[in-house]
């Protein structure tokens, strides 16, 4: 029944009689309901008709970019000024790690080997070896002082976490000295010296070597005196750990270069992150990224000549030779 003849009954009592009122009276509420709930109805079909037309294609792409704006890339992300420029490359079997060196050599790290060759010709003079199965397992980035190969080494990618720093003769490559750490909050990846101390990265990794309920994050730098007695400590910037941990990994090389700046690396990543300590509080400054030729690992700087840069190819293990400048 339609709403007209609702209203037609309503005006049919004057001339019908009081039946017809009466039918009016008994039947009106149930009419009404059932008007209502119709229109209700309609309005429901007319509502999902609506919702089921597609969206317009551009329309649909600016609601999905609005939703999903990124924000803007961390500020150590741009270089600053700081560039890398390749000079040469050495094919170098042992380049699995990284790579140190010093006024004439450079010294290529993998696990239990180390290899020492000339810089002017990349001929190789020495090789030690450990042997797989042996107390060295995992050597990642080292440096020379005062005639010796200072090591960083743990027990990775095994856990309990170990660390310790293996040394070397660097005229004879004899091993000739080991501190142990033990266990350490993180595994120990690179040292240097600065203002007269060892600085000392200590990683943690999000998968294959990480210990339950510790990621990169936790990855943290100590300072030690030359007993090997903790003074102080730093934390990554959260941005960076953000930028360099996706993949579960760290960083593999540090290092001390131009500026006094502290410069660090990634696990595969071809950027070289520059950092700055803090004036107050616990966490480093990352102030920028210079894109190089290395897919991460450890690293060191020419002693003789300020910003030459050696790094490894670890693809192809390749050492790569190339200068860094600042702005």
């Amino acid at each position: 029944m339609t709403m007209a003849s609702i209203a037609m009954m309503w005006r049919s009592p004057v001339r019908e009689g009081r039946e017809v009122r009466g039918l009016w009276l008994t039947t009106a509420p149930s009419l009404i309901r059932r008007a209502a709930l119709s229109a209700a109805t309609a309005l429901l079909l007319v509502a999902a008709a609506i919702a089921a037309e597609p969206v317009p294609k551009d329309a649909s792409k600016a609601a999905s970019e609005k939703s999903e704006k990124k924000a803007p890339p961390p500020a150590g992300l741009a270089s600053g000024g700081w560039k890398f420029e390749e000079l040469r490359r050495f094919p170098v079997p042992e380049a699995g790690q990284g790579v140190v060196v010093d006024g004439d050599f450079f010294y290529a790290l993998n696990n239990y080997t180390v290899a020492k060759y000339r810089k002017a010709t990349g001929e190789r003079v020495a090789l030690w070896d450990g042997g797989k199965g042996g107390p060295v397992i995992h050597i990642n980035a080292g440096i020379v002082h005062a005639d010796r190969l200072y090591c960083a080494h743990s027990n990775y990618p095994g856990v309990p976490m170990l660390s310790s720093v293996e040394i070397f003769d660097t005229a004879t490559l004899q091993h000739v000295g080991s501190y142990s750490l033990g266990r350490t909050d993180g595994s120990l990846t690179w040292i240097d010296r600065r203002e007269g101390k060892w600085i000392a990265c200590f990683v943690h990794y999000g998968k294959k070597g990480g210990e339950p309920g510790k990621g990169p994050e936790w990855t943290h730098l100590v300072e030690y005196d030359d007993n090997w007695q903790r003074l102080r400590g730093w934390a990554r910037p959260a941005d960076l750990v953000a930028h360099a941990g996706v993949k579960g990994y760290s960083l593999s090389g540090g290092a001390f270069g131009p500026g006094g700046k502290l410069f660090a690396t990634g696990h595969d990543d071809p950027e070289l992150y520059v950092l700055d300590f803090p004036t107050a509080g616990s966490v480093l400054k990352w102030i920028a990224t210079v894109p190089i030729a290395a897919e991460g690992q450890s690293f060191g700087w020419d002693a003789k000549e300020n910003g030459m840069f050696y790094s490894i190819g670890r693809k192809k293990r390749e050492v790569i030779v190339g200068r860094v400048t600042g702005p």
